[in-house]
């Protein structure tokens, strides 16, 4: 297959290069950044020096990408993967779709419903309602069934892919109790920010710190894909890279342990759903940092009807790159672990 990854100089984009060149079905690869990017031009491993040498890929040169390179290169390609700010991907999803080419994109540009959030949450005019209608959202272990006939896959944010394993289960199973909120408590490293350089997440300027709160553009995210309105308190930590999200859910009186254990069970003991890992004790971002996995534990107090769920992820693997690779695996018809695990044969 010939596939392109559009922002491969951003964090997310090298991760996305970085499993792609493992793939089975990937002999070409385009690596694409913005016309005006400083990286144009630049050799792939000038930029990340630990992927020198690790794949036929990694010695190319970044290229601009622009209507005259879609228009040269696009009817070759099979897929393409947008590591792009939102609004960009806006812009340019719909070129490649006509060309019929499967878009990844991992952007918010897609995520939402409807229309008229966007201004209210990312600060933009939605463009292409029809595209909001058709994309699916790449939650891969709930969605799986839809991303495998998706021609164009919003992959999910990486606070709300942690806060969705945790909650799904609950909300699928209609433990909740319908007159209350879902709290759900985020915390993230600093690359979460991206690449650019900024103050605001600069490692010596970071102290842990509350932000955005009831207004962060995840929080409709998180209720529309759960169902039951959420409640979303995002922090900034001073580490590099992982994301938790600790969820308090208040379930309806009758709800037992069991039929808690039974949600969880029915959620994550299948092949299909093998990249998140209910664990015994509390999880931590070291169990899952560097890795495509989700870590998650749960407690419920049957007196107070009150249920803890805790999930942890690299924000910017399953949080992102490695999620959109798993929505390509499906899409392709491939097993779900393919170029992300040790024996990829996760079926």
């Amino acid at each position: 297959m010939k596939i392109a990854v559009v922002g491969a100089s951003g964090y997310v984009g090298a991760e996305l290069v970085a499993i792609l060149a493992k793939h089975p079905l990937i002999e070409e690869m385009h690596l694409l950044v913005s016309e005006n990017s400083e990286a144009k031009n630049v050799a792939f491993s000038q930029l990340y020096p630990r992927l020198q040498s690790t794949s036929t890929f990694s010695e190319q040169a970044l290229q601009a990408f622009n209507s005259d390179w879609l228009a040269q290169y696009g009817g070759q390609l099979d897929a393409v993967f947008m590591a792009t700010p939102h609004e960009y991907s806006q812009q340019w999803a719909s070129a490649f779709l006509e060309q019929n080419i499967k878009v990844f994109d991992l952007s918010g540009a897609f995520r939402l419903n409807q229309p008229a959030d966007y201004p209210a949450y990312y600060g933009f005019e939605h463009h292409y309602p029809d595209l909001l209608k058709s994309a699916v959202y790449g939650l891969a272990e709930f969605n799986f069934d839809q991303i495998a006939k998706a021609d164009l896959v919003a992959v999910p944010g990486c606070y709300p892919t942690a806060s969705l394993l945790a909650t799904k289960p609950v909300t699928n199973a209609n433990l909740q109790h319908p007159d209350s909120h879902i709290i759900v408590n985020g915390v993230s490293g600093v690359s979460g920010a991206g690449r650019k350089a900024s103050m605001a997440s600069s490692f010596n300027e970071v102290s842990l710190t509350a932000y955005n709160i009831l207004q962060h553009r995840h929080q409709p995210e998180i209720s529309q894909e759960c169902g039951h309105s959420v409640i979303f308190n995002p922090h900034l930590a001073p580490f590099k890279r992982g994301l938790m999200a600790t969820v308090t859910i208040h379930c309806r009186s009758q709800v037992t342990s069991a039929d808690v254990e039974k949600a969880f069970n029915e959620a994550y003991q299948t092949p299909q759903n093998a990249m998140v890992r209910v664990t015994h004790g509390w999880p931590k971002i070291d169990d899952v940092s560097h890795t495509p996995f989700a870590n998650l534990h749960w407690q419920y107090d049957e007196s107070k009807h009150i249920l803890v769920v805790s999930c942890v992820i690299d924000n910017l693997l399953k949080g992102a790159a490695s999620q959109a690779v798993q929505c390509f695996n499906l899409v392709m018809q491939q097993p779900i672990g393919c170029a992300l695990t040790a024996n990829g044969d996760h079926s």
